[in-house]
């Protein structure tokens, strides 16, 4: 399995408290990158007034630190482009009846 994978598996585990879904198939996760034992990842949160907006993103850190080859995280929130609906995975989507 791929570094980038673990990650995505780790994420996974992490769900968003407002919605019965995982924040990685919610659409939050914008993009990963891994060099070396390094990861760089963008994402953002449903709204700048999530009650998570704090725990959240030091969570996906804490989590991708899990993976054995990583030694160091970059998280990076970021709120362009705005999260919508539309960047759920469709497996979200049915989940949530949409």
């Amino acid at each position: 399995m791929e570094i980038k994978e673990k990650i995505i598996a780790e994420i996974k585990t992490i769900y968003d408290p407002e919605i019965p879904v995982n924040i990685y198939d919610l659409g939050l996760i914008y993009d990963i990158n891994v060099d070396k034992k390094k990861a760089k990842i963008k994402m953002t949160l449903t709204s700048p007034n999530c009650p998570v907006a704090e725990s959240l993103p030091k969570e996906v850190k804490d989590v991708a630190m899990q993976v054995e080859e990583i030694e160091d995280v970059d998280l990076e929130l970021v709120w362009d482009p705005p999260w919508t609906k539309d960047m759920m995975s469709e497996a979200a989507k049915l989940e949530l009846n949409l």
